[in-house]
């Protein structure tokens, strides 16, 4: 936990950058702890005029239409950033130069909860799924264990939960575990989170605008790893697979093609319809642990997903009762080829979540053909050359949206592909869609944008809920 003595002493004041919701529940964390806080965010509206006024309730001032300025005298002994805020701003290179300690939310809360042991999930893809599944098996044994970071709750408002005379909260009971689904953000700013179980999922180029170099991008990520008592992988995945062992050699290993394709000496892995366990040097006989048909969600990553979450539950001493039963009874992921509704045959499909090249082509491949796409948005840097070969394959139509829309345009042309349409804007692609989807008898509509959603929405959740909420009534108006 925090040393409330030292802080209160040696670091009265702090600063957060960013009024969502990890930096809300940061403030209200160093609130309680006994900091002075001050909670910034250089855009103003309505919303946030109300959280102003709330907060100024607690005693912690909101500034907002402001920007850090660190020239005056009164600086800040502590200054914690939200997720979002890149790393590298030139106001957080000023503090770190000034010896202003510099951390963010997720740090934060791994200070308050050190205490408990902690599954930490990253990489490219399939950090949702995987966590909300291991989150799903680790509550049906029993166990309190939250979801957080980037999905459930911020990773402060579980640390909040357990200070002493929070009873408002939603989680109530003493922690057994901390679930948490960590960023390449949130990892960079986070110099002392030490998991007892670290799971990466997938590497693929992505946040290249942020990150810079594919190198840099995997030496944050392997940041986390490297700092995990226990390490599992995708062996599946082609990068993590050619480090293997040579930057991995006491890792868990998992393979959705079998047994000799481990690598290493232990490990999980899918052969004739089970996941087992497997102990290369002899120790123990593999161990048949779940059905892989037990999974309701469809897709060869989501098998993989499936050995990821099973890895870690055994590994933190689950039995086998409590995973089969938590995995046969798992809903699935919102906004991640999330199923809507179906009208006259044809399946209206929400994976919002695909917001960059490699998962929406998990997308594209996971549902059956012909798809009519809507896809679009802010779009990433990023190889979309399988991408675009998925289209080709299965994609009756596409239906372009956001900003991204004319680029997307021209690289269809460039490949070969004319029967796409710029429609510009979400209500116009669920309508034309159904018409499309008819004209083509698709199986299939699907949103799966390889965009982030910033040109149109504040994140990929609103993004999918406006989807969903058209699919919708579209149907009940037919």
């Amino acid at each position: 936990m925090l040393n409330q003595g030292f802080l209160l002493q040696s670091m009265p004041k702090a600063h957060v950058i960013g009024l969502g919701k990890s930096g809300v529940a940061a403030a209200r964390l160093l609130k309680r702890q006994g900091w002075e806080v001050v909670l910034s965010d250089r855009n103003t509206s309505s919303n946030l005029r109300t959280q102003q006024q709330e907060l100024a309730a607690e005693q912690i001032t909101v500034e907002l239409g402001y920007t850090l300025d660190l020239t005056g005298s009164d600086l800040p002994q502590l200054i914690v950033v939200s997720p979002g805020v890149p790393w590298d701003i030139p106001v957080l290179v000023q503090a770190r130069d000034l010896g202003i300690e510099t951390i963010g939310e997720m740090e934060l809360a791994w200070r308050y909860l050190r205490s408990i042991p902690w599954v930490a999930i990253t990489g490219t893809n399939g950090k949702t799924t995987t966590t909300s599944l291991i989150a799903s098996i680790f509550q049906t044994a029993g166990l309190n264990a939250p979801a957080c970071g980037n999905i459930g709750y911020a990773a402060c408002e579980v640390a909040l939960s357990q200070a002493a005379g929070r009873e408002e909260s939603p989680i109530q009971n003493s922690l057994d575990w901390v679930i948490a689904e960590i960023s390449s953000y949130q990892i960079e700013s986070s110099a002392t989170l030490k998991p007892r179980i670290g799971v990466w999922t997938t590497f693929t180029p992505d946040h290249l605008s942020r990150h810079k170099t594919l190198e840099n991008y995997y030496n944050i990520k392997a940041c986390l790893l490297r700092q995990s008592e226990i390490q599992i992988f995708n062996g599946d995945d082609a990068y993590l697979r050619k480090v293997g062992l040579s930057d991995w050699p006491d890792a868990y290993w998992t393979s959705v093609q079998g047994k000799d394709f481990l690598i290493g000496e232990k490990g999980f892995y899918i052969q004739d319809g089970w996941v087992f366990q497997t102990y290369h040097d002899g120790s123990a006989k593999d161990e048949p642990i779940v059905e892989v048909s037990a999974l309701r969600m469809v897709g060869e990553h989501n098998q993989q997903n499936l050995l990821m979450a099973v890895a870690a539950a055994r590994l933190a001493g689950i039995d086998q009762d409590a995973i089969a039963r938590a995995i046969s009874e798992f809903p699935g992921v919102p906004h991640r080829l999330e199923h809507i509704c179906t009208w006259e045959g044809i399946d209206f499909i929400n994976d919002s979540k695909a917001t960059n090249y490699d998962a929406a082509e998990v997308g594209l491949a996971s549902v059956q053909s012909p798809v009519i796409l809507i896809a679009g948005g802010e779009a990433k840097a990023g190889d979309d050359t399988a991408w675009m070969a998925k289209i080709k394959a299965k994609a009756a139509a596409v239906l372009l949206i956001g900003d991204a829309a004319k680029v997307f345009a021209q690289r269809l042309q460039e490949v070969g592909y004319t029967n796409y349409e710029i429609v510009e804007t979400m209500d116009k692609a669920v309508s034309k869609s159904a018409e499309l989807a008819k004209q083509y008898q698709a199986a299939v509509v699907l949103l799966s944008p390889a965009c982030a959603s910033f040109d149109q929405y504040p994140n990929f959740e609103v993004r999918g809920e406006h989807f969903r909420q058209l699919c919708l009534e579209w149907v009940e108006n037919r």
